[in-house]
C-alpha cells in the first residue's frame, strides 16, 4: 500500500557522522554474528570425534556429525536467510535481528540437550536458521548505519569477526575436550552452552541498537526516522564535543510504502540489474567453493598426509584462523581508500594464484604440516578479505527496499552450490590418499575463484564513499519520480 511523498535527507545526515562512540555500539550489537557462527561451527568441527564416542550420550558416528549435521546446519542456515530476508526487509532490521538471534539461542540451547540423533539433527537445522537469518538482517542494518567513507571497512572486517568465532571455537574445543577436567559426557555440552550465553550478552547490546532510519522512512514512519536520527546526531555531537557539518546535496524523494509487492522485488534483481546478480552469484559461489571445502576437510588432510594427532589439529585451526581474519581486519581498509573494483577482484585472483602453488608444493612432497598450514594461511589471507566483500557487494548494489532478500538469495544460492557441492568433490579427492588428486581439488578451488574475480573485473560496482542511494536508487526513489513527472507509478533504477 502507498502513501504519502515525502522529501528527506536523512540518508546524508547519517552519512557525513564522524566516527563515535554509536558506531561502536552498531558493531558490537551486529557484528558479533559473525563470531557466533564461527564459535559454532568450528567447536563442531574440532569436537566432533567426541561427540560421537562411546559416552557420549548421543548415539552419533563421527560421519554424522561431519556428514549429516554440517549440511543440516548449512541448509537451516540458506531456508533462515530466505525466510527471514523477506522478513527483515518486510518488517524492519531490528525485529529481525532480535528475532533471529533467539532463535540461534534456541537452537544451541538445545543442542546441548542431544539424547539421540534425531535431535541432534533437529537443532543443528534450527541453530543454522538463526545464524542464517543473521546474516541478511545484519549486513543490510549495518550498512544503512555506517558512514558511507568507512562503509567498506567496517563491514569487511565485521564479516571477518567470523573467524575470531573459529579461533574461540578451536581452542574452547581443547578444554572441553581435556576429560582430566569434563567428563565425555559434558565438556561438548558445555561448548554450546557458552556460546549461548556469548550470545544472550549480544542481545542484551542489541538493545541500544536503533532500527534503520533508511527502512522507517520508506515504510511510511518518517516521524520515527526524524527522532532516531536527531538522537544519534545528538549523541555524535556530545561524543565527538564538535559541531556537525551540514548534509550535502539535495533531499531525496521518496514514494512511501507500507509494503514492497514481492514481484517488484524479484524483477529488481532478475532484469533491472542483472550483471550485477551475475556479480554476486559468482562472488558467493567461488568463496563458498574454496571455503566450505578447505575448511571441512582441513582436518582430514592433516591427518591422512601429515599424520597429525587428531588432538593437535583445534591447534592447526586456530593458526588458519587467525590468518583469515588479520587478513580481513588488516586489508579493510584499502577498500575505501583503493576502491571495490581493484581490492575484490585482486583478492580473489590472487588468492587463487597462491592456492595453485600450495598445490604444486603440495604435489611435489615439499611440505610438512606446519609449512602446509602457513601456505593456507597466506592463501586465505587474501581470501578472507574477498570473500568478506561478497557480503559489501551485494549488500551496496541493490535497491534499499531489496537489500536484505538479495544478501539472503545470494548467500543460500552461493552456500548451496559451493557449499555442497565443494566439500562433496573435495572430500573424495582428498580420501583418495593421491597427491596429485589433492593438486587436482585445490586447482578446482582456484578456478572458482578466479571466475570470481573476472566477474569483479567485468561487472563491479564503484561503491567506496557512495550513499547507497546513489549507487542503487530505492524503488521508492523511482515511484515518486514517476508521479512528479505524470506517469503511473514505475520503477527505473539507474543502469545494471
Amino acid at each position: 500500500m502507498q502513501r504519502d511523498t515525502i522529501c528527506t535527507k536523512i540518508p546524508a545526515r547519517l552519512d557525513r557522522l564522524p566516527w563515535s562512540r554509536f558506531h561502536w555500539i552498531v558493531i558490537a550489537g551486529l557484528g558479533t554474528a559473525w563470531i557466533l557462527d564461527g564459535l559454532e561451527v568450528n567447536v563442531v568441527g574440532a569436537i566432533s570425534s567426541r561427540i560421537s564416542e562411546h559416552g557420549a550420550g548421543t548415539g552419533l558416528t563421527e560421519g554424522d556429525v561431519s556428514g549429516w549435521a554440517a549440511s543440516l546446519y548449512i541448509a537451516g542456515a540458506c531456508f533462515g536467510a530466505l525466510v527471514f530476508g523477506q522478513l527483515t526487509d518486510r518488517f524492519g532490521r531490528k525485529r529481525l535481528f532480535m528475532v533471529t538471534l533467539g532463535i540461534y539461542l534456541l537452537g544451541t540451547v538445545l543442542t546441548a540437550l542431544t539424547f539421540s540423533p534425531a535431535w541432534f539433527f533437529a537443532f543443528r537445522f534450527v541453530t543454522g536458521m538463526g545464524i542464517g537469518g543473521e546474516y541478511s538482517a545484519i549486513n543490510s542494518a549495518i550498512d544503512e548505519l555506517i558512514p558511507a567513507a568507512r562503509r567498506g571497512r567496517v563491514d569487511v572486517s565485521i564479516n571477518g569477526s567470523y573467524w575470531l568465532g573459529g579461533i574461540g571455537g578451536s581452542l574452547l574445543a581443547v578444554l572441553m575436550l581435556n576429560t582430566a577436567i569434563f567428563p565425555v559426557d559434558l565438556g561438548w555440552r558445555l561448548s554450546f552452552v557458552l556460546g549461548a550465553i556469548i550470545g544472550l550478552g549480544v542481545l542484551v547490546v542489541r538493545r541500544n541498537v536503533p532500527e534503520s532510519p533508511r527502512w522507517l522512512f520508506i515504510h511510511g514512519r518518517e516521524r520515527e526516522a526524524e527522532r532516531i536520527v536527531d538522537e544519534i546526531e545528538q549523541s555524535v555531537a556530545e561524543d565527538t564535543g564538535e559541531a556537525l557539518p551540514e548534509p550535502e546535496g539535495e533531499p531525496l524523494e521518496v514514494r512511501q510504502r507500507t509494503t514492497i509487492p514481492l514481484p517488484l522485488i524479484i524483477r529488481s534483481v532478475t532484469t533491472m540489474y542483472p550483471r550485477r546478480s551475475i556479480l554476486g552469484l559468482s562472488l558467493f559461489i567461488g568463496q563458498a567453493f574454496i571455503y566450505n571445502s578447505v575448511l571441512f576437510g582441513f582436518g582430514n588432510l592433516l591427518s591422512l598426509y601429515f599424520h597429525t594427532p587428531s588432538g593437535n589439529v583445534p591447534y592447526y585451526l586456530a593458526v588458519f584462523a587467525a590468518g583469515n581474519f588479520a587478513g580481513a581486519l588488516l586489508l579493510s581498509p584499502l577498500f575505501d581508500v583503493i576502491g571495490r573494483k581493484p581490492m575484490i577482484a585482486g583478492t580473489y585472483l590472487l588468492s587463487g594464484v597462491l592456492l595453485i602453488v600450495t598445490g604444486l608444493l603440495f604435489r611435489a612432497h615439499d611440505l610438512d604440516d606446519i609449512s602446509f598450514t602457513a601456505c593456507v594461511c597466506v592463501v586465505f589471507f587474501f581470501a578472507s578479505a574477498g570473500a568478506s566483500a561478497a557480503y559489501l557487494t551485494v549488500s551496496e548494489v541493490f535497491p534499499m527496499e531489496t537489500r536484505a532478500l538479495c544478501i539472503a538469495v545470494f548467500y543460500a544460492i552461493g552456500t548451496g552450490i559451493g557449499g555442497v557441492i565443494g566439500p562433496q568433490v573435495f572430500s573424495r579427492m582428498i580420501n583418495t590418499e593421491s597427491y596429485e588428486q589433492v593438486f587436482l581439488a585445490l586447482g578446482l578451488g582456484a578456478v572458482m575463484m578466479f571466475l570470481g574475480g573476472i566477474a569483479e573485473l567485468i561487472f563491479g560496482v564503484k561503491a567506496e564513499g557512495e550513499a547507497l542511494e546513489d549507487i542503487a536508487r530505492p524503488l521508492t526513489v523511482a515511484d515518486a519520480d514517476s508521479t512528479t513527472s505524470g506517469g503511473g507509478p514505475r520503477a527505473a533504477p539507474q543502469p545494471s
